[in-house]
């Protein structure tokens, strides 16, 4: 391999360290900026929807509606409150612990987007009404009056959808794809 005159082998490519860190920022960024996005617009939701208005965006298509939800996606598990707040706190444990062989782009973004979703919603069932661990998630976000949700869970669909295709292209956790040969782009 040839460098430019003056430069170093070290020039050429990052170190497998400088590049784990830089996709560990990609997925702090993408979580944090998830977490904020979905923080700043239940408070906004809070403030400005009533329990019962809906304000159309695309007709019956979308629409905001608010509503505090006590359960998961579908109105599922409503009593078990405490049980999601669990699965949350397992989610975000899981993801920071599989961060550490992170190795991909697409991985750090899944990562990031399930990491926020996860954050931001685990926060409703901790810190809103009725109380700590059973609080109720605000959703606002109608969609076709199949399902209420919010940020959070958008970026957690997101994720899901992302884990799918890689798992489908083979691409592993470590930026592997099946047969062992490493894919940079995931």
């Amino acid at each position: 391999m040839q460098t430019a005159p003056g430069a170093s082998l070290s020039d050429a490519a990052p170190s497998p360290t400088r590049a784990r860190r830089g996709l560990l920022a990609v997925l702090v960024l993408v979580a944090g900026g998830v977490y904020a996005l979905d923080q700043v617009t239940k408070a906004l939701a809070v403030d400005h929807l009533s329990s019962g208005r809906v304000v159309p965006l695309l007709g019956d298509v979308l629409q905001l509606r608010l509503i505090r939800n006590p359960g998961a996606a579908f109105s599922f598990a409503t009593g078990m409150t405490w049980v999601l707040t669990l699965v949350a706190i397992a989610v975000v444990v899981v993801v920071v612990r599989s961060s550490r062989r992170i190795g991909s782009l697409p991985w750090a973004l899944a990562l990031g987007l399930l990491l926020g979703g996860a954050l931001g919603n685990l926060t409703d069932r901790l810190l809103r009404q009725p109380g700590f661990g059973r609080g109720h998630v605000v959703d606002f976000i109608a969609y076709w009056h199949l399902f209420i949700g919010n940020v959070a869970d958008v970026a957690i669909v997101a994720a899901a959808v992302l884990v799918m295709v890689l798992g489908a292209r083979g691409t592993a956790l470590d930026g592997t794809r099946t047969g062992g040969r490493r894919s940079h782009r995931g």
